[in-house]
């Protein structure tokens, strides 16, 4: 037998080390449990919120505030002044009258008889122009006019016709019964003498009994006819005088192929080349007359209900101030303005030129005490209805409203809203429009 092999193993205590390596656990609401991101994420919402906290601290509950530099804008203090109820104008000079020659029905343009700067008489030729297809028109239109006419003169020669030839036919009956009046009366002697056949005497009676009957029925016949002519008559006499004027006027077609001066006077305007072609109706010249010079300005559509004819005004020509006055508003507005013209108080100055300009100013009323601000760009957004009031110490400025009254180009008059001695933003409010209040930083 094998002596049994004896494995004896002896183990010893380890010795006691803590246990470093061991993940601490956090709660999940402890912000040092929470990942890099996160944080990041959390401190930018914070910032945000801080910010907008402290924005709307500085701006209250009211609205919004703006920051803007206190030299970019323009301050102006309320005043107790005189209000000047003035407003520019800037006039140019043009002819009083002028006179439109326009083409009637166009053509082709042959001779030019006067030139730009002439003076003309009324009814002297100034251009001739040749039309072939008006030709040919006015010789069509001559002849249909040629062919009512002649008719409608038929018509009334076969009116006086047939008054003739009924007062022919009554005067024949009347002389057949005096003629058979006396036959039969000589037939009846004859026949009680027997002298006669009783068949002549009754051929003689019985004419004289048709004449009889027919001499009613002839004469109505031709009442009728008079009526019928005394009525269609001035119709036709009317229509023909309706057909030759109607040729005059084609005739006078052809005579406006030579354009004539409507007035005497100068012709300010011609632009025409010999040979070229000008439709119907369009400009080929305008005459002045000798009836002196105006001036015409162009108004803000502020002004047009209280700009009114013969409303004084001042303009500056050469130095001097000379008094005109309104003489027409036309009401219509273009571009934001509308156009009135004025007439010289006393006599056209002498040195006046047609497209020459000149400065001046309309008065709308009297000079009057008011509350006045200086007028600015703010007004073209606010249209007078608020305005940025500064603070007493200017280091802020605030939303009022307002109502204003008259304004000019430098006066704007303060109705309520604002008091003498206040300061107010008067530049551009672009971009203000919904601010209420602005900070102004240095």
């Amino acid at each position: 037998m094998g002596a049994a092999r004896l494995e004896v193993t002896c183990s010893r205590p380890e010795p006691n080390i803590p246990q470093m390596d061991r993940p601490i656990q956090y709660p999940v609401w402890s912000p040092l449990s929470w990942r890099p991101g996160v944080k990041a994420a959390i401190g930018i919402g914070t910032a945000i919120t801080v910010a907008l906290l402290a924005a709307w601290l500085i701006a209250g509950t009211g609205g919004r505030t703006f920051r803007i530099p206190a030299e970019q804008v323009s301050i102006a203090s309320v005043e107790r002044s005189v209000f000047h109820d003035l407003i520019p104008l800037h006039t140019t000079v043009v002819p009083r009258e002028t006179v439109y020659v326009d083409a009637v029905d166009g053509g082709r343009v042959d001779r030019l008889l006067v030139e730009a700067g002439d003076i003309v008489e009324e009814g002297q030729p100034m251009i001739e122009i040749s039309n072939a297809n008006l030709a040919l028109q006015v010789i069509q239109q001559e002849s249909q006019l040629n062919q009512a006419i002649s008719q409608l003169q038929q018509n009334e020669i076969a009116l006086e016709q047939n008054d003739l030839s009924n007062a022919r036919a009554l005067a024949e009956i009347e002389y057949n019964l005096v003629r058979l009046e006396r036959a039969a009366a000589r037939r009846a002697r004859l026949s009680i003498k027997g002298a006669i056949a009783d068949e002549q005497r009754d051929e003689i009676t019985d004419e004289l009994t048709y004449y009889r009957d027919l001499r009613p029925i002839q004469a109505e016949s031709g009442r009728r006819q008079a009526s019928m002519r005394e009525r269609l008559l001035p119709d036709i006499r009317h229509q023909l005088n309706n057909l030759r004027s109607n040729l005059a006027v084609v005739h006078d077609r052809l005579d406006s192929l030579v354009i004539r001066a409507p007035v005497s006077g100068k012709v300010t305007s011609l632009d025409l080349q010999v040979g070229e072609n000008r439709g119907p109706g369009e400009r080929l010249a305008e005459v002045t007359p000798d009836a002196g010079m105006k001036l015409i300005a162009n108004v803000d559509q502020f002004h047009l209900a209280r700009v009114r004819v013969g409303q004084p005004a001042t303009v500056n020509i050469n130095g001097n101030p000379i008094d005109v006055s309104v003489r027409r508003v036309l009401p219509q507005v273009r571009n934001g303005t509308f156009q009135i013209d004025l007439d010289f108080d006393a006599a056209n100055p002498s040195t006046l030129v047609a497209g020459a300009t000149a400065e001046g100013r309309l008065r709308l009323g009297e000079d009057t005490p008011a509350t006045v601000i200086p007028n600015g760009p703010f007004l073209e957004r606010t249209s007078g209805a608020w305005i940025f009031l500064v603070t007493p110490d200017g280091s802020a400025a605030e939303r009022r409203e307002i109502r204003i009254g008259r304004r000019t180009t430098e006066q704007i008059e303060i109705l309520s809203g604002l008091s003498a001695g206040d300061r107010v933003i008067t530049s551009d409010y672009t971009s203000l429009d919904r601010v209420d209040h602005i900070v102004l930083t240095n």
